[in-house]
């Protein structure tokens, strides 16, 4: 039993030797290899930034919405096909390009109506 007890032990005096010299491998520097030159890459276009968009609702009058549909229909005929959004942005850019009087005079134009969801019928 002695000689299988030597064997036993030989192998794992191998084992530590072997292990002794991966840890030895491990702890040697290494040399940082050379930098690479860097390579000019043709620039990509810059995307245009898109804005945020913001969703909302608002009220609006029944004839006033109907403008908005005989717009849609004139933009149409005119090789121009314009969704309702896109009406009331290029209104808003109209707006904003007048001067403060003429905006004035084209608000006190409009009445005024009451803000929010109109009241549902009731059925009977």
């Amino acid at each position: 039993m002695s000689t299988k007890a030597a064997i036993k032990k030989a192998p794992a005096v191998k084992t530590q030797t072997a292990a002794k010299k991966v840890v030895a491998k491990k702890i040697m520097p290494v040399a940082a290899p050379a930098p690479t030159p860097l390579k000019s890459k043709p620039e990509k276009a810059l995307k245009p930034v898109k804005p945020k968009l913001i969703r909302d609702s608002f009220t609006i009058p029944k004839d006033e919405y109907q403008v908005l549909a005989d717009l849609k229909t004139r933009m149409t005929k005119l090789m121009q096909p314009a969704k309702k959004s896109e009406l009331l942005r290029a209104g808003l850019k109209a707006l904003a390009a007048m001067p403060d009087a003429t905006i004035k005079k084209a608000l006190l134009a409009v009445p005024s109506i009451k803000t929010g969801r109109p009241a549902k019928a009731i059925k009977k």
